[in-house]
């Protein structure tokens, strides 16, 4: 197993930034409330300090919450078993 290769960070754009996981305050599609997700892959930038999730992590969560009984889940729930989640549809049909 090799040490994990450093990425370019999308803010600064300095090749200092590595995976991590963080927690972060989501609004539910409905606007009802938020919650927050813990262990959300992210990523960590040790030039510019910014902790950010990278767009298909930010795209699965917000379809995972239109496609999800949103009233059925708690105010922290953790990444996994929010991806987990039975969905009441297949996809977001309105992601094209």
């Amino acid at each position: 197993m090799g040490k994990s290769s450093l990425k370019r960070c999308d803010w600064c754009e300095e090749k200092t930034a590595n995976d991590s996981q963080s927690n972060v305050f989501w609004e539910l599609p409905d606007g009802s409330r938020a919650i927050q997700i813990t262990g959300v892959p992210s990523v960590s930038c040790s030039h510019c300090g910014m902790e950010y999730q990278e767009e298909a992590v930010i795209n699965e969560i917000e379809d995972q919450l239109m496609l999800i009984d949103t009233k059925s889940i708690d105010k922290v729930i953790t990444y996994t078993k929010l991806m987990d989640h039975p969905r009441l549809l297949k996809k977001n049909y309105f992601r094209f």
